[in-house]
Parts: structure tokens; C-alpha cells; sequence
């Protein structure tokens, strides 16, 4: 729409006139126009061609309408092409303002500009009133007190993989401490052989904040007591998966078979038992308190270290500084394309890396083995590479002004596995990018202080994706539920796929379908006894999140 730089130097009267009259105007045609001047004299070839002097104002005024009527008449009006000369004046011309304001609010909606559609991408989804609530049954809080004053078992785990596979297995570790009745002794961090990590529990979470948060459910030592520092605990090293509360009591508290006995009688004498390898050992679907306890240590408890906490939010003020941001977790890295049996689409050069390495080391190859790389592709099984996340967030409306922050590892391939996604949207930033000079020493060659900076970075954006899912992506999609369900980007990948192969769709229908497809995947509400086996971390509705009556 057209808009005058004159209107803010006067103030006498104004008329709104279709977009096609200003373009054909020149400047001094078009100051004439909007502003009235003090003696009317209109200098229009229309009156000079009849030698007309306007002394009668009224009469130039309509003649001047019928005029402009004649030429909007002849380009065909659109009443949506209004210009308005400013915000301000509206107020001051009564009703006419208020019909201009609610011409200009219609043809918006009519037909939405890219400033509407930048807004729709960072609007957050509606939450539905859902709230966090960890109020447990006075059952729970009966039991709790003999639990706490108990001295007479004691849980040692070792965790093991990654920080945010750590992070789950600490969350079960202390809900199986809670079904025995025992003291848990702060977990140790098995040292990573892939990156070579030796952090401590206490290098990477805030071990005061943990105990505190859960003095009134379990006990958290910091170390087994002297009594029983010389006691060889009972190892237990085949934890089934998806174990109930039932069998963890039954295995490790009573006789249930002749066998046992010797091994039970050893545990509760010397009271020590010690746990490794507890991922995904711990069922999902757990009575209601026990779920609870999952949501208070995995989003109230586990808070990272001072140090961490302060540098990650260091940087997403200064994402946040320019206004929102979208945060990405690519998994493109070589140890994922080998992992995942799929190819990263880059050139054959990277494909043969990619098969040679799986070649050698066959154990990596976690998922199915029966399935070629296209079958395996087409099932939604494998990780969006960069020109897939860019297509994707180009057809949910991304602005190429967005602001991305991407975490992750080491792409393989480098800048070119990233370049598609850098070409359409350029203001693209990693912790290496933001941090000033030094920033990053203290935590160099330390890969869960790294991935502990990304998770806050990525939690606190305005809206969330991953490429690909993993204990990173479940863990702050359950973190960004918790907080309010902000927007969390889940891609369809099994069914958008097809579309993206389809070279005959036109670029319109191409985002139209991407984004009817995604109309339910944006961090709504979903309730996690929808599906059996869901993970309450990941899907804290109900039992972790309600909707409280509103009090007057």
C-alpha cells in the first residue's frame, strides 16, 4: 500500500485514495492530493484547461471527488487497497478512522503479507489451561518418613553414555531408590570412551540443588557412610527392560526362588546394592506418585552446575537480544548416519565413509538391519539432512530473517552439509559462534559440559526442532511441556517424505500439505495415556500437569 512521507508535516485533512491513483501521480501531484492548502487554488490540467480560477472551495471539493470517483471507476476499486496515511490520524477523525482501521485489519486477513506470516511462525501453541501440579497422595507422604530415616540399604548406580542419556538414567535410578526404601548415593558418571569425558556428577549438575529438592522423597548421600565403605555391595548387571516396581522388590528384597536365597540374604546384611546400565531398564507406565517423582527430578531437580547455567544463559540473552529464535538439533554427525543405517545425501565420497565404517564396526548399526537405506528413509527412521530441515522450515512459514541456533556435533561433511540450510537463512549461530573470545576454555574437551550448554540454549528458545529424535530432543520437548508447552516442532517424517521426492508439485502445494501435516505437531498438549509405553518425562500430561480450577 502506498503511504505519503507528507503526512506527517500537517494535519488539516486527509483522503484515503486507492495504491494505482498514487503510482500514477507524480511528487508534487501526489502533495497536492493529500494536502489541503491554505488559499485553494488547484492547479489541476483539469481547471487550467477550462482557464478555471476556484474562488468557491465546496465547489472544487466536489469537483476534485468526482474526479478521484472517475478514476477509481476506471482502474476497477478494491476497497481492500485503502492507504492510510497514518496510525494517529484515526483517532483524530472519529468514525471514518475506525472504518479505515477495520478496512486495512479485513484485507490482512484477506490476504496475509509476509509480516503475518513471520508472526504465525513464532506464535506458540495454546496450552489449554494445563499447569504443573506434584501433588502427591498422602500415601506417598506416609511412607516417605520411614524411607528418610532408614539406615539400612544403600543404592550405588553407574550411569553411562552420553549427558542427556546420563540425565534419564539418574531420573530412574532415583525412582528405583524410592521403591526399595534406600539411600541413594550420588551416581557416578562412567567415563565416556567415545569422548573421553571424565566429568563428575557434581562437574555437571547442582548436587545441593538435588539433594534439596528431594529431601522430602529420598535420601541423596554424597558418599556411603563409613560403616560401609569396606562392603562389597551385590552387583546386579541384567536388569531386564521395562522392569515394574514389582519385579525391582520381588529381585532385590524377597525370596522368590531357591537360588535367591543366598543372594538375598547378602543383600540385606551388608545392605549395599549396585546398579549399571539402568537405560530403559525402569517401565514407563508406573503408578501415579512414582510418575510424579520421574517429572520432580527430571524438571525440578537436575539443574546444571553454576558455572553452566551461567555461560548457556549467557548465550540465549544474546540470541534473545534481536528478538526471537529458532533452535535446531541436527544429527548429522558420522557416528549417527552409521548408527542409523542411512546415507547422509551429500555425495558418494560420504556415502562410501559412511559404509565402510559400518563395515567395521557392525555393532554400531542400531537400527533394523533387515531394512535397506530407502525402506529405512521412506519409514521416517532416519535423520533430516539440512536441505530436508531447511525445505521443512521454509514451507512453516520460517522467515529468512529468523535467527537459528543450531546444536550438535561436528557435521560430516563439514560447511557443505550445512550450506543449504545457511543459504536461505544466514543469521545461523552455535556456541562457538556466540561466545566471546575464551568463553569456552574453561570447557574444552569436555562433551557433557558442551551438550549441557546446548540443552539451555535450546530449551529457552522461542520455538524447538530436531531432525532426528534422541534422548537431547525427548528431554526438552518434555522440559518445554513443562514450562508451558512452548513450541516444540515434531517432523512428520514418514508422511512428508513422499512429498519431498515429488518433483512435479508446485512449490505452494508443497507447503500447504507440509503444513496441514504438521497442524498437530507443534507442542500442543498431548496426553501421555494416549499410547502405552510413553515416557512421562517426555509427555507429562496428566499425571504431571492439570488444569487447576480458577480461584476468584
Amino acid at each position: 500500500m502506498g503511504k505519503s512521507n507528507k503526512c506527517k508535516a500537517k494535519k488539516q485533512s486527509y483522503i484515503s485514495v486507492p495504491s494505482q491513483i498514487i503510482t500514477s501521480l507524480s511528487s508534487s501531484s501526489l502533495q497536492s492530493l493529500l494536502l489541503s492548502p491554505k488559499k485553494a487554488h488547484l492547479n489541476s490540467s483539469f481547471f487550467v484547461g477550462h482557464n478555471y480560477s476556484c474562488r468557491r472551495p465546496r465547489v472544487c471539493l466536489s469537483a476534485l471527488f468526482l474526479f478521484v470517483l472517475v478514476g477509481l471507476l476506471r482502474l476497477g476499486w478494491n476497497v481492500n487497497t485503502l492507504v492510510l496515511c497514518s496510525q494517529s490520524f484515526g483517532s483524530n477523525t472519529g468514525k471514518v478512522g475506525e472504518r479505515d482501521h477495520q478496512v486495512l485489519v479485513t484485507s490482512q486477513l484477506q490476504s496475509p503479507g509476509p509480516l503475518h506470516l513471520e508472526s504465525e511462525f513464532w506464535k506458540q501453541p495454546d496450552g489449554m489451561g494445563y499447569m504443573p501440579c506434584l501433588e502427591f497422595s498422602a500415601k506417598y507422604r506416609k511412607a516417605s518418613e520411614a524411607i528418610l530415616n532408614g539406615r539400612r540399604k544403600y543404592l550405588l548406580v553407574v550411569v553411562s553414555g552420553g549427558m542427556n542419556q546420563q540425565r534419564n538414567q539418574i531420573v530412574d535410578a532415583v525412582v528405583i531408590a524410592r521403591i526399595l526404601g534406600a539411600a541413594l548415593v550420588v551416581p557416578v558418571l562412567q567415563v565416556n570412551i567415545i569422548w573421553g569425558d571424565e566429568s563428575e556428577f557434581s562437574d555437571i549438575f547442582d548436587l545441593g540443588h538435588f539433594k534439596r529438592v528431594l529431601a522430602d522423597d529420598v535420601r541423596i548421600l554424597s558418599s556411603l557412610p563409613s560403616t560401609h565403605v569396606m562392603t562389597r555391595p551385590v552387583e546386579e548387571k541384567r536388569t531386564p527392560l521395562h522392569v515394574s516396581p514389582q519385579w525391582i522388590r520381588s529381585r532385590y528384597l524377597k525370596r522368590m526362588h531357591i537360588d535367591m536365597i543366598l543372594f538375598v540374604q547378602k543383600i540385606n546384611k551388608e545392605g549395599v546394592l549396585l546398579l549399571r546400565g539402568l537405560d530403559s531398564r525402569l517401565s514407563k507406565d508406573l503408578p501415579p506418585d512414582l510418575q510424579k517423582l520421574r517429572c520432580k527430578v527430571a524438571f525440578q531437580a537436575l539443574r546444571f552446575a553454576p558455572p553452566i547455567l551461567e555461560l548457556g544463559n549467557k548465550l540465549a540473552r544474546r540470541m534473545q537480544s534481536k528478538g526471537p529464535y529458532l533452535a535446531l538439533h541436527l544429527r548429522i554427525e558420522k557416528d549417527v548416519w552409521v548408527r542409523t543405517g542411512c546415507l547422509p545425501g551429500l555425495s558418494k565420497e560420504y556415502d562410501e565413509i559412511v559404509h565402510n565404517e559400518r563395515r567395521r564396526h557392525p555393532e554400531f548399526l542400531t537400527a533394523k538391519s533387515n531394512l535397506s537405506y530407502h525402506e529405512r528413509k521412506l519409514a521416517g527412521l532416519c535423520p533430516l539432512n539440512a536441505f530436508e530441515v531447511t525445505r521443512l522450515l521454509k514451507a512453516l512459514g520460517a522467515p529468512r530473517s529468523a535467527r537459528i541456533y543450531w546444536a550438535g556435533g561436528q557435521p560430516l561433511g563439514g560447511k557443505e552439509a550445512l550450506s543449504p540450510l545457511t543459504r536461505e537463512f544466514p543469521h545461523f549461530y552455535n556456541k562457538e559462534g556466540l561466545a566471546l573470545p575464551g568463553e569456552l576454555e574453561p570447557f574444552a574437551n569436555k562433551a557433557s559440559f558442551m551438550a549441557a550448554i546446548d540443552y539451555i540454549v535450546s530449551e529457552k528458545s522461542d520455538v524447538f526442532m530436531a531432525s532426528h529424535g534422541g534422548n537431547m530432543g525427548h528431554a526438552i520437548q518434555g522440559q518445554r511441556a513443562y514450562a508451558g508447552h512452548k513450541k516444540y516442532i515434531t517432523p512428520n517424517k514418514r508422511h512428508m517424505l513422499p512429498y519431498f521426492v515429488n518433483p512435479s508439485l508446485p512449490e505452494a502445494e508443497f507447503n500447504r500439505i507440509i503444513k496441514e501435516l504438521h497442524q498437530e505437531s507443534l507442542g500442543q498438549p498431548e496426553l501421555r495415556s494416549s499410547k502405552a509405553g510413553r515416557d512421562v518425562t517426555k509427555y507429562p500430561v496428566p499425571e504431571c500437569m492439570c488444569k487447576r480450577n480458577k480461584t476468584t
